[in-house]
């Protein structure tokens, strides 16, 4: 063939299809999104394809020609979702195959059947139905299919240490990567924090404790509110500075809206749902608070870190491999209201320490959490897959 012949007909980059639960707002989500948007654009294409349905979230995806296709999956056990999801992988005919979490690892069987190669499984965090991964049967389901999984990437330390020593998955097929932020979106306030929220939200000298993330059992935002009403009830701060701001919508807003209510606190908090704005939600933040039972490696508490804010956490999964506890924040117990109010004390008293812990969260960040950097580790685990094997001696 001619060179102009190959210049008319340039060779297709191979497909990567990702697997998920569903393409909605959400830390998974937004890694997925973040590492298609980062990766070189001619190396590979990407699809989605998602167990439930997708959502406008779906718009944060820069990259052209990434095809998203819903398979419709009924609650339940829906064994039609089976036979469409074959049907799926068999029409796209993808090069590997990534799946990620619990509610898609059962896709690797459907994979191998459709003739994909290369298959991939990435561990992100766990549900309200198995926070600590000691399920027996979720553990015996991840070993029976472990054989078919070529490689699989965990979000954070303790989920590599789990895959390895309780799912049984060899060292050398384990790759730990973390997750990636936009130091450049999210960035320190250059100035006054915006005026957001209702009408008197925003006082002169307010001290706002905020939160971003899906509302849901797991996230506990209940604890984080039932510290604020603490504060405030308890320790005497004033009403008049004290505020709180969680972002995100979920079946738990409804919950945190009533106990504010019942505590006559409900014109000091802002629940707006789910915004597009994140960045200029957390740059009106004065310390931010992620009380979760469970988590692998949270994006929200690094956009607070790029954010310059202090952060406190629970020391679950890997937030204690982001947050340094006397650092760059604080590290308490799982459902502790009462800790979670001392820690976010220390801040309100000590303005300089809420600026030093979130100036060198800040520049933790800058070292060690780029979306390049991310986008790298993926892509040597995918190069290294599709790479040829190596001739025989």
């Amino acid at each position: 063939m001619s060179p102009a012949a190959d210049t008319e007909n340039p060779p297709v980059a191979p497909l990567i299809v990702h697997l998920i639960h569903r393409l909605d707002v959400g830390g998974l989500e937004n890694g997925l999104i973040n590492l298609i948007n980062n990766l070189p654009p001619d190396r590979y294409r990407h699809a989605i394809v998602c167990l439930q349905d997708y959502t406008d979230y779906h718009l944060r995806i820069r990259r052209p020609g990434v095809e998203i296709i819903s398979i419709n999956k009924r609650d339940g056990k829906d064994w039609g979702h089976y036979l469409r999801l074959f049907q799926t992988l068999k029409r796209l005919r993808p090069l590997l195959v990534h799946t990620r979490n619990l509610s898609g690892i059962e896709g690797q069987l459907l994979a191998a059947a459709a003739g994909v190669r290369l298959r991939v499984h990435g561990e992100h965090g766990r549900d309200m139905n198995d926070l600590h991964g000691l399920s027996r049967k979720y553990r015996l389901l991840r070993k029976l299919l472990r054989p078919l999984i070529g490689h699989f990437i965990a979000v954070s330390k303790d989920l590599e240490a789990w895959l390895i020593g309780t799912i049984g998955a060899r060292p050398q097929r384990v790759t730990h990567i973390c997750n990636g932020v936009d130091s450049l979106q999210f960035h320190p306030r250059l100035g006054p924090p915006a005026a957001i929220g209702p009408p008197g939200f925003l006082c002169e000298d307010a001290f706002v404790i905020g939160s971003v993330g899906r509302m849901v059992e797991v996230k506990d935002h209940l604890s984080l509110v039932q510290a604020f009403v603490l504060l405030i009830a308890q320790h005497a701060l004033p009403r008049d500075q004290l505020r709180l701001l969680i972002v995100g919508d979920g079946p738990c807003r409804q919950a945190c809206l009533d106990l504010l209510r019942q505590a006559g606190m409900s014109e000091l908090a802002w629940l707006p749902g789910a915004r597009d704005d994140i960045p200029q939600m957390l740059r009106a933040m004065d310390v931010f608070v992620l009380p979760s039972l469970a988590e692998g490696m949270s994006n929200t508490i690094l956009e607070a870190m790029a954010t310059g804010l202090p952060v406190v956490a629970t020391e679950v999964g890997g937030n204690s491999d982001l947050v340094h506890g006397g650092w760059t924040g604080s590290l308490v117990p799982p459902q502790s209201p009462e800790l979670l109010a001392d820690a976010i004390l220390d801040y309100f008293h000590m303005p300089a320490l809420a600026a030093s812990h979130g100036q060198r969260g800040r520049r933790r960040v800058l070292a060690e959490y780029s979306l390049v950097a991310m986008a790298d580790a993926y892509l040597a685990v995918y190069d290294a897959l599709a790479a040829p094997p190596p001739p025989d001696r």
